[in-house]
């Protein structure tokens, strides 16, 4: 079974009721909504697809709203506008007028000009094209072009290097958040993180006793990167989003900052997604490129939990085949070994030593599977966290809502079973039974079984129990 985790973003090559089906019974375990582009009503009806076709198929994928985040963005241009080097440019906010003979456009965000100054780069369209700024004035930023290209409408504007006042979360996001909830979704994602405070932001938008989605930190520009410990140690789970942190860091310190923040996320137990260009090409091919396929199976070797489609299964003319190449590049390299960060994980928790113990255990016998049961996802996570050799690891809770949250685990199959939690040691036959009948497990297999002990009112009982049938 393959361990590493795919994410599929779902849009108009997608989003259709037959398609989710297809993508699910071909290995899709979390979809992507990526709110820059979907409506709400678009977003309820595929929703209610998604978990209509997955109860008909017994199959429990998470769903993952990933915010759009402050972006600045150029305004409407009645045609595209061609740039030479060497050119003028001009930027315009609150209402400034272009002066005359030269080119620009307004931008979506009025404090642009008292965030820059001259000397910062300004990057258009996801690296498209870039400018020198040369001065600012209250009503515009004058730019210098150094690359040739094509400024189309609402195109994307970074500034690396540059933070700017923009909020953590827009009224848009919110609104986006609130749908969120409504919907009891697994995964809100935050878009271009700077700090722990941006996190905070998002979380305090959740009810105390309402429903708790896990947040994802998109690490997506040198800011994140310079706060990255701080924010890891924040968020419920982190994305390495690679097509505007490739834009905002040198593009020779992506592979890096990848690698290191992956291994960081293993070292604290922090779930962790490879994301953006995996198979570019594919958006119009048929096949990847071998670049493509040795980039996936470097995220792969490197153990991250998730990698993720983008454009690929939104707009892609092969969605299918792209989720068939991620499935078998990742089962071909987790054949082939890892590259085991977690041997450095940190053990603050005598749970986390005891379940580490139990992972250990699993990979001397060579089990067919680890079964856990729980109550919060704890006991899977850390089994997760320990990437056991061979054991796929097999989550039993009593809710859908939990389960959703454990989809993006590495090896970790999430199993709904009522009142397991409740009373895990008189469930253990119905879960064995379970995976029997899917021919997950067979008489005479080796499993190690994870139950937690019952909390007394007096004491917190910091074990497990650990069983071999």
């Amino acid at each position: 079974m393959r361990k590493t985790r795919i994410i599929a973003t779902l849009g108009p090559a997608t989003d259709s009721p037959d398609r989710l089906a297809a993508l699910m019974e071909a290995g899709v375990n979390v979809f992507r909504l990526n709110m820059s582009h979907a409506r709400h009503d678009w977003v309820r009806q595929v929703v209610a697809d998604i978990r209509s076709a997955a109860r008909l198929r017994g199959i429990l994928p998470g769903i993952l709203m990933d915010t759009q985040g402050p972006s600045i963005r150029t305004g409407d241009v009645p045609a595209a506008i061609s740039l030479s080097p060497g050119e003028r440019f001009y930027f315009t906010v609150r209402g400034g007028t272009i002066p005359a003979g030269f080119k620009g456009t307004s931008v979506n965000y009025d404090d642009l000009a008292s965030d820059v100054h001259a000397g910062d780069t300004l990057v258009v369209d996801n690296g498209e094209m870039k400018m020198r700024i040369l001065s600012t004035t209250p009503e515009f930023v004058e730019c210098e072009v150094l690359t040739e290209g094509s400024l189309g409408s609402r195109r994307h504007i970074n500034l690396p290097g540059v933070r700017v006042s923009l909020p953590a979360l827009t009224e848009k996001d919110r609104s986006d958040v609130a749908l969120g909830l409504e919907l009891k979704l697994d995964y809100i994602a935050l878009s271009f993180v700077r700090d722990p405070v941006d996190i905070a932001t998002l979380r305090a938008c959740f009810h105390p006793d309402g429903h708790q989605p896990l947040i994802v930190a998109k690490i997506e520009h040198q800011f994140a990167v310079d706060h990255f410990d701080a924010i890891a140690q924040e968020a419920d789970v982190i994305m390495v989003a690679r097509g505007d942190l490739g834009v905002e860091c040198p593009y020779e310190e992506l592979p890096i900052i990848q690698r290191r923040i992956v291994k960081y996320c293993q070292r604290i137990g922090r779930p962790v997604i490879v994301a953006t260009h995996m198979l570019e090409s594919m958006i119009t091919n048929p096949l990847p490129t071998r670049a493509e396929i040795t980039d996936v199976a470097n995220a792969v070797f490197e153990q991250a939990d998730a990698i993720m489609l983008s454009g690929e299964t939104t707009v892609g003319r092969h969605p299918l085949a792209c989720i068939e190449v991620m499935d078998t590049i990742a089962q071909r390299i987790e054949r082939s070994g890892g590259a085991n960060y977690h041997e450095e994980a940190e053990l603050t928790l005598p749970r986390q030593k005891l379940v580490k113990s139990a992972v250990i255990l699993a990979d001397n016998l060579e089990a067919t599977a680890i079964i856990a049961f729980t109550r919060s996802g704890q006991l899977p996570r850390f089994a997760s966290a320990f990437r056991p050799k061979t054991s796929p690891i097999y989550a039993f809770c009593d809710t859908e809502s939990l389960a959703g949250k454990l989809t993006l685990l590495r090896g970790v199959t999430p199993i709904v079973l009522p009142s397991c939690s409740n009373d895990p040691e008189g469930s253990i036959d119905g879960a064995l039974n379970r995976l029997e009948s899917r021919g997950l497990i067979k008489t005479g297999d080796s499993v190690v079984i994870l139950v937690p002990h019952a909390t007394s009112h007096d004491r917190q009982v910091e074990s497990i129990k650990m069983r071999v049938v």
